[in-house]
This record gives C-alpha cells, structure tokens and sequence, in this order.
C-alpha cells in the first residue's frame, strides 16, 4: 500500500513556514487593512470582494462571515461577493467581455463610504484589475490579497497583503487565515464599540 504521509507531511511543512513569514512580513499591512474595515463599518459602507475561482470561494466565504457572524454576537455588517450573482457574471462576460465583470458592478454598487478586497494569487487577473481601477477613480478604498509579486495589483490598492510565496496553494491558505483574522480584528472593534455605546447610553 501506497504511503501518502510525507507527501501529506512536505505540504503541512510548508504551508507552517509560509504562514510563520507571514507574520514577520505583512503584520503591519494586516493592521492597516483592519483598520480601514473598522473605519467603513463605522461610516455606515460594506465590504466588496471579489476574485476568480479559489479567490472567488474567499470572496463568498470572507463576506459570509461579515454578513453573519464570526465568532461574536454582533449586528450583521454588510458585505458582498460579486461573482454570486450569476445572471449580472454571465451578462456582462457576455455583453462586456469577461475583463468586466467586476468592474461594472462595482461602478453600479461601490460608493466612497465602502471598500474593495480584491483578490488574485497572482495580482495579474484582468477583471480583478479593471474593478480596482474603477475603484480609485470612484474614490474607493481598496485592500488587495496576492502573493509575493503583488503582480499589477501592487500599483493599484491601498494596502497591498503579499503573501510570501509563489505556490498557490500555500497563498490560497495564507489568504483565508488573513481574511479570519481580519473578520476577527473587525468584530472585535464593532463589538467593543457597541458595549461602550451602550454604557454611555
């Protein structure tokens, strides 16, 4: 019988010290990022993702827990996907091309009071690139996730989350664990601020 373990072990391995650089390397961006969240929740704005394939997933499963919970009790804040509506996706991809199918309804939906997570293993994907676009001429905060190059995407957010590493799998993992403990560090700050509203209440 085939023995999987150290197949199964090399990827846990290096999966561990991607995230341990991950620590030393984007700390600082990763606060950054919260802070601008916490900042849009407070003025009322949601949350925009958006990616393609396992970025996509990120995107549907980040907003969930924004949408929802985390792990507090907490008013729902709003978030969205926008690759969920598959009748807008096939639409525009259809009428506009592909390259649009972030961008146009982001120009519909974003306001200034909002953020953009974009996100791309590779900071190069079109469509991703042309919604960020659309977001700094609209005046839309924007937080990118990718790996190590940042790839165009680099030029184009105002925070930019770089994933030490080149392997997608490892950056894929690396992005959800980033988008835990951003919801994590947002539902901390909404929650405190409802408690310290309701004693001086």
């Amino acid at each position: 019988m085939t023995d999987y373990t150290p197949i199964l072990k090399e990827n846990i391995e290096e999966s561990l010290k991607v995230h341990a650089r991950l620590i030393s390397e984007t700390l600082p961006q990763m606060a950054r990022a919260a802070e601008i969240l916490v900042a849009t929740y407070r003025r009322g704005g949601k949350a925009i993702f958006f990616g393609n394939g396992g970025s996509a997933a990120d995107a549907q499963h980040l907003a969930a827990e924004f949408l929802g919970r985390f792990l507090q009790e907490r008013r729902p804040l709003p978030a969205l996907a926008l690759h969920t509506n598959s009748s807008a996706v096939t639409a525009i991809g259809n009428d506009y091309g592909y390259e649009q199918v972030f961008a146009r309804q982001l120009e519909a939906l974003g306001t200034a009071n909002d953020v953009v997570v974009a996100i791309s293993t590779s900071g190069n994907s079109p469509n991703v690139l042309e919604a960020l676009q659309v977001a700094q001429k609209g005046g839309i905060p924007t937080v990118g996730l990718t790996g190590a190059s940042g790839g165009r995407m680099r030029a184009l957010v105002d925070v930019l989350l770089a994933v030490p590493s080149s392997d997608t799998p490892r950056i894929q993992e690396c992005h959800i664990l980033i988008g835990h403990a951003l919801c994590d560090a947002v539902e901390r700050a909404i929650v405190s601020q409802a408690d310290l509203a309701s004693v001086h209440a």
